[in-house]
């Protein structure tokens, strides 16, 4: 995704509320890493997908905005022996996780019994879940802008017990109930998941003030231009 694009999605969005969403819960996570008690970010996915384009861009956003606690640790459910040190990190620290810590979980489709059982355990410890999921399209199967779905409306980035509604397969509905704020893409295909993905990271460094979300977005096109490189992972 380059400036060009964030530019044109600067008019396209604008209008959708998918802007408003995505800055809901982009906001839920850096308020959630810069608690007092705060200590970690936790990104986790699924044995099939590993969201390394997210923990590249929030760990470039943490350098960017001077909130070194939006660099997440990224969990891998089988990381190889050879991998660099911060590649190595596996499922064993979900488990530790609790109160201070925010997992952020990212599943385009399928969450899995042995995730969702490890994510419910550490919420129950205190930690702040957030998830990012594919889920479905609107009943109409009708798609936003870039494919994006249109948003559930007011209570997407719904609290716990929020469910999209529509007897998601594979524990989706299991993991929105789990989740403190969510969102959902409406798509697991690769383009708009990973677009969904950029936003929010861009977002999160970000604060808010008084602006508009249209002069966010124009400020967005301006740093994919000019920020600096992806280089860690």
């Amino acid at each position: 995704m380059d400036a060009v694009r964030v530019s044109a999605l600067r008019e396209r969005l604008t209008g959708t509320g998918w802007l408003e969403e995505v800055g809901g819960f982009a906001g839920a996570l850096r308020r959630s890493v810069e608690r007092r008690s705060a200590s970690g970010l936790l990104l986790v996915g699924t044995e099939a997908y590993e969201p390394w384009h997210l923990a590249a861009h929030l760990d470039d956003e943490a350098a960017w905005s001077d909130v070194p606690r939006l660099a997440p640790t990224l969990l891998r459910h089988s990381p190889p022996a050879d991998a660099p040190a911060h590649l190595t990190h596996d499922l064993r620290r979900l488990t530790e996780a609790g109160r201070g810590d925010t997992v952020l979980v990212v599943v385009p489709r399928a969450a899995g019994a042995a995730l969702l059982e490890r994510v419910h355990d550490a919420r129950r410890r205190g930690a702040t879940v957030l998830a990012l999921d594919g889920g479905s399209a609107d009943a109409d199967g009708s798609d936003g802008p870039d494919g994006l779905a249109a948003p559930d409306g007011p209570g997407g980035s719904g609290g716990p017990g929020a469910s999209g509604g529509r007897g998601e397969p594979h524990g989706l509905d299991e993991l929105r109930r789990l989740a403190h704020e969510r969102l959902t893409v409406g798509t697991a295909a690769e383009g708009p998941f990973d677009l969904a993905q950029h936003l929010v990271s861009l977002a999160a460094g970000q604060r808010t003030g008084r602006r508009s979300v249209r002069d966010r977005l124009a400020d967005l096109a301006g740093r994919l231009a000019s920020g600096p490189a992806i280089t860690r992972w």
